[in-house]
């Protein structure tokens, strides 16, 4: 990226190890109510996000698709579930997360992998999505450069994302929606009161939509294209690779 990160990750980037080990443990922790805590937290929309994440993958050619960061493997489940003679990998830094969703996809390949350390050789998989995961990486940017790495030419990287807000009405949710709703209703359900306010604190902390897809054309990515669902709460983010 050609301008310099904002405060919050480049203090991430200073404690790089710290970082990963903590976001690490604490998913591991969350992991046996996350999926629950996602359908009561967004009221089911997180569903239809995914669905139209994966309908933003389809444009990318035949051959094998990546879910990182996949989680309890929800996108995996959908990528399985669109890609049925495709070879589908699940890859997260977290082994109870991925424990937690195997049973979702159950011909999916599962990988305990870091995401900044991809243990996929260049231009393995034509079609990449991540979905919520970008903003945990102590290094996202280097996070956009190993997926772009393990794509083909003509491949294609779908980010789904809750991206730091610029729009005022859009702030103005994240802000109580994060600071009130997500610690209290996530250590209730999860008895995890600091992970949830990790995960509010994560949105504000990270790159707006329109930073992250100038991330990406800087990572070499090409047609750069960015959508907001549900008035900008989430958004994805679709990127190319140069043929």
């Amino acid at each position: 990226m050609s301008h310099a990160p904002i405060p919050a990750l480049r203090e991430r980037a200073h404690h790089e190890g710290d970082h990963g080990d903590g976001v690490r443990a604490m998913f591991d922790r969350i992991a046996p109510t996350y999926d629950v805590l996602n359908r009561v937290l967004s009221a089911g929309t997180d569903r239809r996000w995914r669905a139209r994440a994966i309908d933003a993958l389809r444009g990318a050619p035949p051959g094998p698709r990546l879910d990182l960061c996949a989680g309890t493997m929800d996108l995996t489940a959908l990528l399985a579930e669109a890609f049925p003679d495709e070879r589908v990998v699940a890859a997260d830094f977290a082994p109870q997360m991925l424990d937690a969703g195997r049973h979702k996809a159950p011909r999916a390949e599962v990988v305990v992998a870091d995401a900044m350390a991809l243990p996929f050789a260049d231009s393995e998989f034509t079609g990449v999505i991540c979905g919520f995961g970008m903003r945990n990486l102590a290094d996202p940017l280097r996070g956009a450069r190993e997926a772009r790495r393990v794509l083909k030419p003509g491949g294609v990287f779908v980010t789904l994302e809750f991206f730091r807000p610029t729009r005022a009405a859009t702030r103005l949710f994240h802000g109580a929606y994060a600071r009130v709703v997500l610690p209290t209703v996530g250590g209730l359900l999860s008895g995890d009161r600091s992970a949830y306010r990790y995960l509010a604190r994560s949105m504000d902390g990270f790159l707006s939509r329109d930073e992250y897809a100038r991330a990406l054309s800087d990572a070499g990515f090409v047609r750069v294209q960015a959508t907001d669902l549900t008035l900008g709460v989430a958004s994805i983010v679709r990127a190319e690779v140069g043929s």
